[in-house]
């Protein structure tokens, strides 16, 4: 059995639980062990990096410290802004060695050396795609609209994570379950993020677009691997098409739900049952 560290996040407690059962599902399925760093934190996301510099780095400072405590030398991230978070501080610190001393008073705790932060689509692709054909039982025999949002690929430099205007790596994925994604200018356009309940008006004009092209293309689901923009697809759906004048009923899918689903596990197991927009199998 593989071993492997995990960091949830707020979301996959409250708002993404359905993420959260896809992700524990199938590593389930794969034979991997997912542990929790233990006594973790909220990551600061979305708001602590406008608000105080210092907390914004010692949130998830503290989180890779902890998972460095207790032996982990590498952590999966599922949330994209945990991982956004994460990086971008680990990043910091390790490049400046004052900033990381600040850090490391404010928590109480040291950061001896870097851990491999992985984002939900590099553990598919390193843990996961290598033994998945042997799974598939149902394969995902639809047009696609694979949503990659902003904070998956950005910032780039720090990420170095697929490309930046036209990743690839879920598509592939899709492909290697059946499906059939389409070619579409909006894979990295934001949706929102944070905004879904101050400026939901907002939200509901950048993820109509989304909404809009995608269907308009053809897709018969939007594939995603972040909470905040299946938060915004999905459970602003009402607002969407109220500013759109026009109903919309793509479905918005996690890429562990979609990947679940083809291996044959329940509505239960992969939590699509929780979405507001209706997914047909």
């Amino acid at each position: 059995m593989t071993k492997l560290g995990f960091y949830p996040g707020c979301s996959l407690e409250g708002t993404a639980r359905e993420y959260n059962e896809s992700v524990m599902s199938l590593a389930t399925l794969f034979d991997i062990q997912l542990e929790q760093v233990p006594d973790w934190n909220c990551c600061g996301a979305t708001a602590a990096h406008n608000l105080n510099k210092i907390l914004s780095l010692s949130l998830p400072a503290r989180i890779l410290a902890q998972a460095e405590k207790a032996g982990m030398k590498e952590i999966i991230v599922p949330c994209a802004a945990c991982y956004s978070r994460l990086s971008v501080t680990q990043h910091e610190l390790f490049e400046n060695s004052e900033l990381k001393k600040q850090v490391e008073e404010v928590m109480d705790m040291t950061l001896s050396s870097p851990i491999r932060i992985l984002n939900v689509v590099q553990f598919i692709q390193e843990f996961i795609l290598p033994h998945l054909s042997e799974k598939i039982v149902k394969p995902f025999d639809k047009e696609v609209a694979c949503y990659y949002g902003c904070l998956l690929v950005r910032p780039h430099d720090i990420l170095q994570f697929d490309r930046l205007e036209d990743p690839q790596t879920i598509d592939r994925i899709m492909e290697q379950l059946g499906a059939k994604p389409i070619d579409w200018p909006f894979k990295t356009e934001c949706c929102g993020a944070g905004l879904s309940v101050s400026r939901t008006d907002l939200v509901a004009k950048l993820s109509g677009k989304i909404v809009k092209e995608a269907t308009e293309r053809g897709a018969k689901a939007i594939i995603t691997a972040c909470p905040m923009c299946h938060a915004n697809l999905d459970m602003r759906r009402s607002a969407i098409n109220s500013y759109l004048a026009k109903k919309y009923d793509v479905p918005v899918l996690y890429i562990t739900q979609a990947i679940g689903m083809a291996c044959g596990l329940n509505n239960k197991q992969t939590g699509i049952y929780r979405h507001l927009v209706k997914v047909n199998n």
